[in-house]
């Protein structure tokens, strides 16, 4: 218990010290009144715009207001006057939708290669996955969207080219209750088979762009991981009582393999976060990184800010949730 206050009790410096860098460096770019409209208002209007949205007051006075906006959940307003809150709640569900997805297109594909990679180790089969994990991190997440939908979409015409789901289907579920904005929550909700196969259809290429990115560090974690726990000494006794390399490997050294796996998974999650906006701008799916590029687009810096906020306040939570799980599944942490 004393371990995991300990890092509940961090997340307030981790966030506070987040979005403290986020405020500042949206105030060195310059005010987002001036940098959306300036040029097409008058001097006049543009400093009326700046006196009615607070940007005239004293730094620290601006600075403190953000903080009593945040802990009260409010994180601005864009320049059309829309509550960010708002935004978050909006788009947020389908970013995390992405996220989930990928992240088992990412277990799918990195944690069983890395297991068979560490089983052959050396072998052609070992050095070809090895070069596979370095290409598919190394790739740009973008790149990796284009060459899917080129494929899958346009040449095979199997899956559709972007989107959360057939406009169609999108106007049926507007009508679910309650509406979750988890579009494949929504199908299920809706009770139609065909709108579940639909959604399902348009998360996959996004998924697998933004999943392979962590697959491959997912692969060469479990296999260096998995490679040293075959070496321990608890794992040669298991094989000197006479157990089969496929049972000493499933039973007693594959779960401690996990252990890193599951230690950098806050960091991974934080890295999807990022990449989701490259993945939903390529593939259009409406979520929080599609309308943060809409918004650095139209210069608006304080929707911008928000959204950084929030997303960094998620990435600080995960990293104590990552704490908790590994603290179970390792007894040995108790630091």
């Amino acid at each position: 218990m004393r371990y995991l206050g300990v890092r509940a009790l961090l997340i307030i410096p981790t966030t506070w010290i987040l979005v403290t860098i986020v405020f500042f460096l949206m105030r060195v770019i310059g005010d987002p009144i001036t940098a959306a409209v300036g040029g097409r208002l008058s001097p006049e209007e543009i400093q009326r715009r700046k006196e009615a949205a607070g940007l005239t007051r004293p730094i620290l006075s601006q600075y403190w207001d953000y903080l009593s906006g945040l802990l009260h959940g409010d994180f601005g307003h864009s320049q059309d006057n829309r509550a960010i809150s708002e935004v978050i709640t909006t788009y947020g569900a389908a970013t995390l939708e992405l996220v989930f997805w990928s992240l088992i297109v990412a277990f799918a594909v990195g944690v069983p290669l890395g297991r068979y990679a560490a089983t052959k180790r050396d072998s052609a089969a070992d050095v070809g996955l090895r070069l596979f994990a370095i290409l598919v991190y190394a790739a740009p997440v973008f790149f990796v969207g284009l060459l899917l939908k080129l494929v899958f979409a346009v040449q095979l015409g199997w899956l559709p080219v972007a989107g959360r789901a057939s406009t169609n289907v999108e106007l049926e579920l507007q009508h679910v209750s309650p509406k979750t904005n988890v579009m494949i929550i929504d199908a299920i909700l809706y009770g139609d088979p065909g709108n579940i196969v639909d959604v399902l259809k348009h998360a996959v290429l996004p998924a697998i762009a933004l999943g392979l990115l962590t697959a491959g560090v997912f692969l060469r974690l479990v296999r260096i991981n998995l490679i040293q726990t075959l070496r321990s000494g608890y794992v040669d006794a298991a094989r000197a009582r006479g157990l089969s390399e496929r049972v000493v490997t499933r039973r007693h050294a594959f779960r401690n393999a996990l252990i890193p796996v599951v230690t950098v998974m806050g960091m991974q999650i934080a890295m999807m976060l990022g990449g989701a906006v490259l993945t939903e701008t390529t593939f259009e799916w409406k979520g929080l990184g599609y309308q943060l590029a809409q918004y650095l687009q139209a210069r608006d810096f304080v929707a911008v800010q928000g959204i950084v906020a929030f997303i960094a306040i998620v990435v600080a939570v995960m990293s104590f949730l990552v704490d908790l799980i590994v603290a179970l599944i390792d007894p040995r942490v108790r630091f």
